[in-house]
């Protein structure tokens, strides 16, 4: 007796209650749920409890949740401190929604960081998505409207039936997505964007290559490909594009750095500076017959054939051991060339050193032959 006595004297000059928490199934039988989307280097994830239709006694509440078992508009629900509070979104604690970084919902701003995820629904009309600063509370019962981050709204939509509360993501493109709630026979959605998202990732790469991805010179031609590609932050990307050939951190000229380099120039517009760097380049010992070939095949593109015609006879010139790519290229130089005696010529070499590894595009050869053959 003296013994208990003394471990509760010791519980209570603690601070321990001799009632802990136990772990328990949720309350409701309303499972934790959680969904992850990323929006490129941004991530958005929703932490919510998920209720089913089905009424925990087996009653069918089909058509009657929206409206009915969740109420419409703002109301006060008997208990905490809310006197017009909406849906929790969810069931149980508080739904949240976390954005790793700053973003847009429905074309409005919102800080990166987690709040609280309410929605108010209508009869008619628009339904109301809340974010809120508040993501602590247990459901709704202590909403505060001055703790709103953002309001915005969107039109709910008829939906096939789902049993279980559900969130996801849809219509997922590079730089948004959409996030919808689907439950019993609505889904309501907002969509989510990231402004200006290669910004963000050249701000990634600026702080990465810092640290010890900035050892390996390949992650400085990596971001300096990036920018050229997407025409951002040029003059930076020169930079990052030269530190790509710095020997100090083992970088080397290759036709890897040298293109690299010549692309940063071309989407500066320095096309005069550009085009002595791809000449050195493709000069490179070892350079690949096929790497050669594509940058040939780019001039063709931009429409500079007598320097794609120059550059397809050089690499003919440097691998003579390669009778299918190299006549590929001058096939093709000769048929822009508009010589179509030596572009049949070609192509009918190539056609006959054809590697097994390009069979099965055999027609295709063919068919631009036939092209050349007939003046089309």
């Amino acid at each position: 007796m003296k013994k208990l006595f003394t471990i509760s004297l010791f519980l209570l000059c603690t601070g321990w209650s001799i009632a802990q928490t136990l772990t328990q199934p949720p309350s409701g039988d309303n499972q934790k749920s959680s969904v992850s989307q990323w929006i490129g280097p941004v991530k958005i994830n929703i932490n919510y409890s998920s209720p089913d239709v089905t009424g925990p006694n087996g009653e069918d509440r089909k058509g009657h949740i929206w409206g009915e078992l969740v109420h419409n508009g703002f109301i006060d629900q008997g208990f905490g401190s809310s006197k017009a509070a909406p849906w929790r979104a969810g069931a149980n604690e508080n739904t949240t929604i976390t954005f790793s970084n700053d973003v847009k919902i429905e074309g409005r701003d919102i800080k990166a960081g987690t709040y609280g995820l309410f929605l108010a629904t209508e009869k008619t009309g628009p339904w109301t998505w809340i974010f809120s600063k508040n993501s602590t509370s247990w459901g709704s019962y202590f909403y505060d409207v001055n703790e709103d981050a953002l309001r915005v709204t969107v039109s709910p939509q008829e939906a096939p039936h789902q049993e279980w509360l559900t969130f996801g993501f849809e219509d997922r493109l590079p730089n948004s997505s959409v996030a919808y709630l689907h439950w019993d026979n609505k889904r309501v959605s907002f969509k989510i964007e990231v402004a200006d998202i290669n910004a963000l990732y050249v701000s990634k790469m600026r702080n990465e290559l810092r640290t010890s991805p900035g050892f390996d010179y390949r992650n400085w031609s990596t971001a300096a490909q990036f920018c050229a590609q997407n025409k951002i932050n040029l003059d930076e990307a020169l930079t990052w594009a030269d530190a790509a050939m710095n020997p100090n951190i083992g970088g080397i000229e290759d036709f890897g750095t040298l293109s690299t380099k010549a692309a940063v120039l071309r989407a500066m517009g320095r096309e005069a500076e550009a085009e002595p760097v791809m000449d050195k380049a493709i000069r490179i010992p070892n350079t690949p017959v096929g790497a050669i070939h594509q940058y040939a095949r780019g001039l063709l593109t931009a429409g500079k054939k007598e320097k794609a015609m120059e550059v397809f006879q050089f690499n003919a010139k440097l691998h003579p051991e390669d009778k299918f790519t190299t006549s590929v290229g001058l096939a093709r130089g000769y048929s822009a060339m508009a010589d179509k005696k030596n572009a049949v010529k070609y192509w009918e070499l190539a056609i006959k050193n054809i590697p097994e590894n390009q069979k099965p595009y055999l027609a295709t050869y063919q068919g631009e032959l036939k092209k050349v053959q007939e003046g089309k």
